[in-house]
């Protein structure tokens, strides 16, 4: 067998965190490998963000077009070429040419470790002084009688398909499945969406999911939340369900297709890591706030081990991995100030606390809120539904902000800041926003909290001290 020379690190997985901790190493002068089993990218620009997004936005155009122009859009060969299209324009950013000129060697396989610093791929074994795992995630497919016989979809497939859906059925009402049912449906496929869960998004606040979940229906959408799928049968090549809804009432359902949108779970197997002792709990790898493992040479990050499993966090992480790794840095991941934004239409975009957590767990907070209809902006685009909310203490520090509505992904990111900095509200309300923008929504939120501090009891005390002569 072969003996590389030692790398400072190796890095298995070759998605958004992978990519970015051996470029990242590479740049700083360490010497890398970076090995993966199938092709660099993952999930995010083959079955995820890329994807799910070029047909978002193919389904937006779809919906304002008149039904022949649409219909004539709504091809699936097409869409899927055009999908195709889209990611082969991205695909080189993440090539293994474009890494090997940074100087990360990369070798395609699927190893092994045989100790904490030897790695064992091909006819190679590589040894590494640290080493990052980031093979990320694959879809969690639940256990429900009849599925193992079914054909069914997940985002790994389902964009690469070609056939025509009539009825596609979608099991999960996280992003995933929210965004796809808004997107077929409006494509022209009739959608049916179950979920265990009471509310779409079950991780937001239900005030802001329910406007989300009002304009699902109002575009056609069936959704049957609070249920429990019995079993799954083919008859005729028709994807059949069983099913009781939330009065424990029984159900059935016929549709063409079936997609599978029911969460994730961590892609740790063939890898041999309980041989070299680290530490794992129900298929979870256990690491630190500064990811490392069991083992204090092997790290961890991405969607493996987050449970915010975005792009932008697994690019966090990967940062924090080589602070730790290359410079001893007791860097830590953030917990606290992680935004996310489901893409639908509305979009819903979240940070910090929820009013849900603040309740839960005792906090005490004050929240205000402002609707898209009383922007200007929202009306001359004729695009009003939903609402901004800001989580705060009482004495107005900054604790959460969550926006349904138009353009949420772009306008959450001043939110972001303001709570990474620890600022007040008061730091939102005195700053200049571009009329007539989306964005002045986040100065009238903050504006919400001074206005019901000036209490009838204020203005009478205001007036008196200022001897103002208004009513």
């Amino acid at each position: 067998m072969k003996k590389n020379p030692l790398y400072d690190l190796c890095v298995i997985g070759g998605g958004a965190a992978g990519l970015t901790a051996a470029a990242g190493a590479a740049t700083l002068g360490a010497k890398v490998v970076l090995i993966e089993k199938n092709a660099l990218g993952g999930d995010c620009l083959y079955s995820g963000c890329i994807p799910s997004k070029t047909l978002i936005h193919l389904a937006k155009i779809s919906s304002s077009l008149n039904k022949t122009d649409a219909a004539a859009l709504n091809n699936p060969e097409k869409i899927t070429a055009h999908l195709e299209k889209v990611i082969k324009q991205i695909e080189p950013n993440d090539s293994p040419e474009r890494f090997r000129k940074l100087g990360v060697e990369v070798i395609f396989g699927q190893g092994q470790f045989i100790t904490n610093h030897e790695f064992q791929i091909n006819n190679l074994s590589i040894t590494a002084k640290n080493f990052v795992l980031a093979t990320g995630t694959s879809p969690f497919i639940p256990a429900i009688a009849g599925l193992e016989n079914t054909p069914y979809l997940t985002n790994e497939t389902i964009f690469k398909t070609t056939e025509p859906f009539s009825h596609l059925i979608i099991i999960g009402a996280g992003p995933i499945g929210c965004e796809l049912a808004q997107s077929y449906a409006r494509l022209g496929v009739q959608i049916s969406l179950l979920s265990s869960s009471q509310h779409l998004l079950p991780n937001e606040d239900t005030d802001l999911s329910a406007v989300l979940q009002q304009q699902l229906i109002d575009e056609g959408i069936q959704l049957y939340l609070n249920s429990t799928i019995q079993r799954i049968f083919t008859v005729k090549n028709k994807v059949n369900l069983a099913f009781t809804d939330a009065s424990q009432q029984t159900n059935h359902l016929c549709g063409s297709h079936l997609l599978i949108a029911t969460g994730r779970q961590p892609n740790i197997t063939g890898l041999n890591l309980k041989a070299i002792g680290l530490k794992i709990e129900k298929q979870q790898i256990i690491v630190d706030r500064r990811l490392r493992t069991s083992q204090k040479n092997i790290y961890a990050c991405g969607d493996l081990v987050s449970p915010y499993k975005f792009t932008h966090m697994a690019e966090h992480q990967a940062g924090v991995v080589l602070k730790n790794a290359l410079f001893h840095w007791p860097a830590k991941v953030e917990q606290q100030v992680v935004p996310h934004c489901t893409f639908t239409d509305p979009e819903l975009a979240s940070v910090g606390l929820t009013e849900h957590a603040a309740m839960h767990n005792g906090i005490k907070y004050r929240s205000y809120t402002f609707p898209f209809d009383q922007i200007d902006r929202a009306i001359t685009d004729n695009n009003t539904l939903g609402f901004a909310k800001v989580i705060c203490s009482p004495k107005g520090k900054l604790l959460g902000a969550h926006i349904v509505g138009p353009q949420a992904g772009e306008l959450i990111s001043e939110f972001v800041l303001a709570l990474k900095q620890g600022l007040n509200l008061s730091a939102i309300r005195n700053t200049i926003h571009i009329y007539p923008t989306l964005s002045q929504i986040n100065r009238r939120v903050a504006d919400q909290q001074l206005k019901t501090s000036l209490t009838p009891t204020t203005r009478k005390l205001l007036k008196w001290i200022f001897r103002l002569q208004g009513h």
